[in-house]
């Protein structure tokens, strides 16, 4: 509402208060996906807060919790932090994404950070804008809690977790089991990424070398690339971390639990050889492609020059007899005009013919 102004010559208006709003911290429920506690390897019934379940797995000494969250923000990241007992550096990594691949481990407690990728739909690589989607999957294992934290939307654990509760002899490996089974979902997802991939490799590889594709368009070949690129990224680094999961001096991981791992370290040397050659045969068809856009643009400057060659006859003779004719070329012969059309003409198709036999046109 307008306010009079004491010694002013009108009504102002009042000024409104800018100051921010105070920020209304969101549960952590809101990020919660799943929390259960399992003992000897089968779920307990009913639904329960991951504060409560963690008390009463301490409480008893039998069991471990598993919590999952999808995208928490600082303030819940930071309430699971301290119920869990975890290190605020990792605290802080899981609330940030885009993290290497990597095993970090604060006393008894395992931090692993996995990328997972999605393969993106496309009729075609000329129509494609993206092939690879990029996600990652943080695992805090403890003693007696799991912690799963994702990024992404096609992250998803759910799957995982009903496969870990229909074989409860897995689960009674503690948390690291959970561990590897989701490590295991990653990289299995890796192989069938790269098989769907090695589809667009051959597409391409069919496109730069195809004899019926006279003008090339070398922008998916640079897009595959970089995909590749992507994929590489979030799948190399993985290697390091698994060595020291499956390293037999590790006393966090059950002796079972690295024979599996192991498994999982030669799925993922499989991938990682197969992303290399897609890599390396990117490579060679991006200098195939250019090559081939090369020549190309060396064809379009010989068709230029030769078509340059064959308008400088007329034009020259234009020069210089210019265009005031009086039975030109020596001035008043009757048959100058005639003679310099058919010179022009003559000379023009000589031309025409010379640089199509040696295939400039």
């Amino acid at each position: 509402m307008p306010n009079l102004r004491p010694g002013g010559r009108g009504l102002v208006p009042a000024r409104r208060d800018r100051r921010p709003l105070p920020r209304i911290p969101v549960p952590v429920a809101r990020a919660v996906v799943d929390c259960a506690i399992y003992i000897d390897g089968v779920r307990q019934p009913g639904r329960i807060s991951y504060t409560d379940a963690l008390a009463t797995v301490r409480e008893s000494g039998r069991g471990f919790v598993w919590l999952g969250l999808h995208s928490p923000d600082d303030e819940q990241m930071t309430g699971v932090g301290e119920a869990f007992g975890l290190h605020e550096l990792v605290v802080e990594d899981a609330v940030h994404a885009h993290q290497r691949p990597k095993l970090e481990v604060y006393d008894d407690t395992q931090f692993l950070v996995l990328r997972t990728v999605k393969y993106v739909e496309h009729e075609s690589m000329e129509q494609a804008s993206e092939v690879v989607e990029t996600g990652e999957i943080m695992i805090f294992a403890g003693a007696d809690f799991v912690v799963t934290v994702r990024h992404g939307d096609h992250t998803h654990l759910s799957g995982v977790r009903r496969k870990l509760e229909a074989r409860p002899e897995l689960l009674t490996l503690g948390p690291t089991a959970v561990m590897h089974a989701i490590a295991d979902k990653v990289v299995d997802s890796y192989l069938a990424v790269t098989d769907r991939m090695e589809v667009d490799v051959v597409a391409i590889e069919e496109t730069v070398f195809g004899k019926q594709n006279r003008w090339l368009n070398i922008d998916p070949v640079y897009l595959l690339k970089r995909e590749v690129l992507e994929l590489r990224r979030a799948v190399q680094p993985l290697s390091a971390p698994l060595a020291r999961l499956t390293d037999h001096e590790n006393p966090l991981i059950p002796k079972e639990i690295r024979r599996h791992l192991r498994d999982v370290a030669d799925h993922l040397a499989t991938v990682i050889e197969r992303v290399v050659e897609y890599d390396e045969v990117l490579t060679s068809l991006l200098d195939a492609a250019a090559a081939k856009v090369g020549i190309q643009q060396n064809t379009d400057m010989r068709k230029i020059s030769a078509w340059v060659a064959i308008a400088a006859v007329p034009t020259m003779l234009a020069g210089v007899y210019g265009m005031n004719f009086d039975h030109m070329p020596e001035l008043h012969q009757v048959w100058g005009y005639p003679a310099v059309l058919l010179f022009m003409i003559a000379t023009c198709t000589t031309l025409f013919f010379v640089f199509r036999r040696h295939h400039w046109l």
